[in-house]
C-alpha cells in the first residue's frame, strides 16, 4: 500500500450568486437541475467568501475526503497535520503550508456579474495576501441559453478610465459596462487565461474547469442578481469600499487580435505512445501561478510522481486511479510523497484527466 496514496475528494458544491449546475450534474451521470450551487471546488483548501445565510455549512468551500476507517476529514486539516508528507518540504519552503492552487468545475445558466480579481500587487496592498486571483478556463462544453451560444466577456475594447467605470457602476448601467468589453464565443477544448486585474464575465451556457490562485476575492460591478434582488455590498467590494475597489482593475485597451493572442492558449505535446497522450495546456512560461496538463489514457498507464502535490480532475471515461474507482466529474488529491501509480480504463472509452499543479517554485 502506498505511504501517501492519492485521496478521492467528496463532491463539494459551493453557493454562488448565479444560477447553474445542470451540466455539472449530467457530467456525473445524474439528473441535471440548475440552482445556486453551480460550482464544485476540487481538492480545495480555500474557504468560500460567502455571506451568512440559512443552511450555510461550516467551513464552506473546503474539500473533504473519506478515510479508510470511514471517518471524514477536511483535506486542509490533513495537510496542516502533516505538511511535509502532503506538500513536500521544497513546496513548504516556497509557499508555506498552502496547496497554492484552487480548481473548480463551473456551469453557468446565466451570465455571471462583470467582475475583476486582484493581481498579486493589488492583493498584497489591498488584502494583505500573497495570492491574487489569476485564473484560467478550460472549456469542457456548453449549452444554448435562450437561443444564445456560450460566450465570455473579456477585457476592455476601448480606452476606459477609472472615473468612467465608476460612473457606470454608480448608475448601474450594466449594458454600458458590457459594451466596453469584448464578447467572445467559446467552445469545448479552448483555453483562456485571465490575469489578475483583467475585467471579465463568464456568459450563460459555459461549462468549464477553472484553475486559479487560491483566493475568493471577487470585485463585482453589479449590485443585484439577475432577479433584481439587492446583494450585500460586501459581494461587490470585498470590504474595500466602493471607491477603493476600482484600484483592482487594469484599464488597458485591447484589440480582439491582441486579446486572443495574449489570453487564448494552445496546448503542446509532452509525451505520447499507444496507451497515452500527455499534453501541456498551461505552462509556467505563461503564468507562474499554476500549471495545467491533460492526460488521455486508452488502456493503462503508470503515472510517475514529481515530488509535488497536485489534483487530478476526471473529465471523461471511467476507470481506476491508484486502485480507486473514478468516473467523469471525480477529483483526487495526489500528495507530494505519493509513489508512481497505475491509471486504467474501464471499457472502450479513454479516461481523460486534467492535472492541476500549484505555482512554480521560486
Amino acid at each position: 500500500m502506498l505511504a501517501y496514496p492519492p485521496l478521492k475528494m467528496e463532491e463539494n458544491r459551493v453557493w454562488r450568486i448565479y444560477l447553474g449546475g445542470k451540466l455539472l450534474d449530467e457530467f456525473r451521470g445524474e439528473e441535471g437541475k440548475d440552482g445556486y450551487f453551480p460550482e464544485d471546488w476540487l481538492a480545495s483548501v480555500v474557504e468560500a467568501n460567502n455571506p451568512e445565510r440559512e443552511g450555510k455549512p461550516r467551513r464552506e468551500g473546503l474539500s473533504t475526503v473519506v478515510l479508510p476507517d470511514g471517518e471524514k476529514a477536511y483535506l486542509k486539516d490533513l495537510i496542516d497535520a502533516d505538511p511535509a508528507g502532503y506538500l513536500g518540504q521544497e513546496h513548504i519552503d516556497n509557499f508555506g503550508v498552502n496547496f497554492g492552487v484552487l480548481t473548480k468545475f463551473l456551469d453557468s445558466a446565466e451570465r455571471l456579474p462583470i467582475q475583476v480579481h486582484p493581481d498579486k500587487i493589488a492583493a498584497r496592498e489591498l488584502f494583505n495576501s500573497d495570492y491574487g486571483k489569476t485564473e484560467a478556463w478550460y472549456i469542457l462544453g456548453g449549452r444554448k441559453i435562450d437561443g444564445q451560444e456560450p460566450y465570455i466577456l473579456l477585457g476592455f475594447k476601448e480606452e476606459v478610465t477609472k472615473e468612467q467605470l465608476k460612473e457606470l457602476f454608480d448608475k448601474q448601467d450594466i449594458k454600458g459596462m458590457e459594451a466596453l468589453m469584448h464578447k467572445i464565443p467559446v467552445k469545448a477544448g479552448e483555453v483562456y487565461i485571465i490575469t489578475g486585474g483583467t475585467p471579465h464575465a463568464i456568459g450563460p451556457g459555459c461549462f468549464l474547469l477553472e484553475i486559479q490562485e487560491p483566493t475568493d476575492y471577487t470585485i463585482s460591478l453589479e449590485k443585484c442578481n439577475t432577479l433584481g434582488e439587492k446583494l450585500p455590498d460586501f459581494l461587490c467590494h470585498q470590504g474595500l469600499g466602493f471607491d477603493k475597489m476600482f484600484d483592482c482593475f487594469h484599464y488597458q485597451k485591447h484589440s480582439l487580435d491582441e486579446l486572443l493572442g495574449e489570453f487564448k492558449l494552445e496546448e503542446s505535446l509532452i509525451s505520447k505512445d499507444e496507451n497515452h497522450t500527455y499534453r501541456q495546456v498551461i505552462s509556467y512560461d505563461t503564468t507562474t501561478c499554476f500549471m495545467l496538463n491533460r492526460l488521455r489514457v486508452k488502456e493503462s498507464y503508470t503515472h510517475k510522481n514529481s515530488g509535488r502535490p497536485y489534483a487530478l480532475a476526471v473529465t471523461a471515461g471511467r476507470g481506476k486511479i491508484a486502485g480507486i474507482e473514478v468516473k467523469s466529474g471525480d477529483c483526487l488529491f495526489v500528495p507530494a510523497k505519493a509513489k508512481a501509480f497505475k491509471i486504467s480504463t474501464d471499457g472502450d472509452q479513454a479516461l481523460e484527466i486534467l492535472e492541476c499543479l500549484p505555482p512554480q517554485m521560486k
